[in-house]
């Protein structure tokens, strides 16, 4: 398997601010922040290019299942003020 075109542990620095900023309890951030990586990396391993889009929205969908308001922010990351 070809490793992974982006960074892990970024993404969840990333999202683990985000919970933070959400005042998201930590312990179950980590939680559902792992779980949600580790399914959208594997929903992209078949994927012989992955796209920056591909990525949020594989993110996204898994973040929904555990947060909303989460999975909001980081869609809208780029456009929030």
């Amino acid at each position: 398997m070809p490793s992974k075109p982006y960074n892990v542990t970024e993404i969840k620095r990333e999202l683990k601010a985000h919970a933070k900023a959400l005042d998201i309890p930590p312990g179950s951030a980590n939680i559902f922040i792992d779980k949600s990586v580790t399914a959208a990396t594997k929903r992209l391993s078949t994927k012989k290019l992955i796209t920056e889009s591909d990525l949020t929205h594989a993110l996204v969908k898994e973040l929904q299942k555990y947060h909303t308001d989460l999975a909001y922010v980081y869609e809208n990351r780029d456009k929030i003020i």
